[in-house]
């Protein structure tokens, strides 16, 4: 449990984001893998406007934001930590997104974290959904 995501499960977790509140994005890149590149996930962006991009296959570079994530993870959790069991591992990774996204500043970001970059943006389309109305 826990090792591998299906791509209902990526539709419904995106479902239930867009129900929060949490608005989807416009596209969504993504490598060849099978989570994004089936018929459901077709289905489901095409229902929610959202286009699905994927990077060639051995072109990871074409993926720039999740190629500097995934150093960064690296570097910074997995290569300073052991983990002995998964369990320990989760706990660890939570650790360490936790600091990612609400106390560390990102440079990309105006040297915001992700979290108030996010309630930024959120206040934005409040403002303007309001102005809309009017």
């Amino acid at each position: 449990m826990g090792r591998s995501i299906g791509t209902q499960q990526v539709a419904n977790v995106s479902d239930l984001l867009a129900q929060g509140g949490h608005p989807l994005p416009e596209v969504i890149v993504s490598g060849p893998g099978p989570e994004f590149t089936s018929g459901a996930m077709d289905r489901w962006a095409e229902r929610c406007a959202v286009k699905l991009s994927s990077i060639e296959p051995g072109k990871l570079g074409q993926n720039c934001f999740v190629e500097s994530f995934n150093g960064k993870f690296r570097d910074e959790c997995l290569n300073g930590h052991l983990f002995w069991i998964l369990a320990d591992a989760r706990q660890k990774f939570e650790v360490w997104r936790h600091d990612y996204n609400q106390h560390r500043p990102h440079r990309s970001l105006g040297q915001r974290t992700p979290t108030e970059f996010l309630e930024e943006y959120e206040n934005r389309l409040t403002e303007r959904t309001e102005t809309l109305r009017l």
